[in-house]
């Protein structure tokens, strides 16, 4: 019994293969989005994460070359009133 099956497989291998890979596929996809999360967050690749990593530390190396912090014109001409000027 066993070789005739073989046999038939053999003969009739590529329509029976394509069936059954997708039959495999669809179950496989739907097992798939039952098991996992569908709403998992966004992760940054690791190349961005990378990139951002050195800009904060290119920022903490040159805290030291910021502008003053202090105004260089009267404070209170920064929004002077239009009637006042």
């Amino acid at each position: 019994m066993w070789p005739i099956i073989y046999t038939t497989l053999r003969t009739y291998a590529p329509y029976v293969t394509l069936p059954v890979a997708a039959l495999v596929g669809v179950i496989g996809y739907n097992l798939e989005s039952w098991i996992s999360n569908r709403y998992t967050p966004y992760n940054k690749s690791i190349k961005e994460q990378r990139e951002d990593r050195l800009l904060v530390e290119a920022k903490l190396k040159e805290c030291n070359k910021v502008e003053k912090l202090k105004y260089k014109t009267n404070i209170l001409d920064t929004n002077l009133s239009p009637s006042l000027t």
